[in-house]
């Protein structure tokens, strides 16, 4: 494999572009900017060479990068994450992709075992830089195993990153942080909002790429709406049902700050916490079954060291604990914007 084949010419600092994208062109464009800046950064997976990826976010890569870079890999998840694995250990920065959410537990034991300890086996002495994307969630009527929330069982590995965008300026900043952090990171793209469009200023990220940086800015939640009486905590694809419901509650007299929560692990705490002692009541939305969730941890956390400034107890809305039912019945699953309404409504009731 050589360094440079195929390489393209990085864009200049004068081609300052807002444009508005996608998530998925988002991503796209995210990992276009991380193969021009580091012949290192390759990308592996099931068809994400020619075909461009089940959802088309590596479209047009394999043809710009060639086949040593875009590599499409047999169906072997534990192959994949396996020979990622070995290729960071070598030096370079591998991306590698998970089809579908579902698809990851046979590299689960590379993932968990592997991926997520070397560091700490050989005392700081190896670092594996290995992003491995995974479009998750639901809300596109898929088939079974093609549309689960995977996040709490990763977070529960000390080890990994994890980290999920709600928007496409997100998604294009956080994949390239994602890549030159030194951290292995679990990428988790809301696949149902794929399609979501906003402006992506594509300059934006330039300056914060170094490994410090990249790593503080994975890390860190941030308030997407103020508000003064409800904190609705959401992350990847309930960010936008948060700022419906913030929204409608508003036309009812309600103000609701959303909090976009950004990172799974490590939670950013902080910043929930200082909304919770702001508005006093929080409820905490995630596609993910509510039982021993994300939700349950971040509950804990402000009872902890926000009780005397809550005037209700903290919710969850979310998944209920069973298996992802078929797409006709994920409506009644996922939670809706009538479903945070409720919970809006009872901790106000407080």
């Amino acid at each position: 494999m050589t360094d440079t084949h195929h390489r393209v010419p990085a864009a200049t600092e004068q081609e300052s572009a807002v444009r508005t994208m996608t998530m998925a062109g988002a991503i796209n464009a995210g990992l276009r900017a991380a193969m021009e800046r580091d012949p290192k950064v390759l990308l592996m997976g099931e068809d994400v060479g020619q075909l461009g990826g089940v959802f088309r976010v590596t479209d047009g890569l394999h043809k710009d990068f060639g086949g040593d870079r875009v590599i499409d890999t047999p169906l072997a998840e534990s192959g994949i994450v396996g020979t990622s694995i070995g290729m960071a250990m070598r030096g370079y920065r591998p991306v590698v992709e998970i089809q579908f959410d579902g698809f990851i537990f046979p590299a689960f034991n590379q993932i968990t075992t592997q991926l997520a300890k070397m560091h700490y086996r050989s005392h700081g002495s190896i670092q594996l830089p290995v992003v491995i994307r995974v479009p998750f969630a639901g809300n596109i009527g898929a088939i079974e195993h093609h549309s689960e929330s995977i996040e709490a069982l990763f977070a529960h590995t000390a080890g990994l990153r994890i980290c999920s965008p709600a928007t496409p300026q997100d998604a294009f900043d956080m994949i390239q942080q994602s890549i030159f952090a030194p951290d292995p990171v679990i990428f988790l793209e809301p696949k149902a909002r794929y399609w979501d469009k906003g402006d992506v200023d594509t300059d934006a990220v330039r300056t914060r790429l170094d490994a410090a940086a990249a790593t503080a800015d994975i890390g860190r939640a941030r308030v997407a709406r103020p508000g003064t009486d409800v904190t609705v905590v959401a992350y990847g694809p309930t960010v936008r049902t948060a700022l419906q419901v913030a929204d409608v509650a508003a036309g009812e007299g309600t103000s609701v700050e959303v909090v976009d929560l950004r990172s799974i692990s490590p939670l950013d705490a902080a910043t929930v916490i200082r909304s919770a002692k702001r508005t006093g009541r929080v409820i905490v939305v995630h596609e993910a079954p509510t039982a021993h969730g994300v939700g349950a941890e971040l509950a804990a956390r402000i009872g902890e060291e926000a009780f005397f400034h809550l005037k209700a107890p903290v919710m969850r809305v979310g998944g209920f604990h069973m298996p992802y039912p078929p797409s006709k019945f994920e409506h009644e699953y996922l939670p809706n914007l009538d479903r945070v309404l409720d919970a809006v409504d009872r901790v106000m009731a407080h």
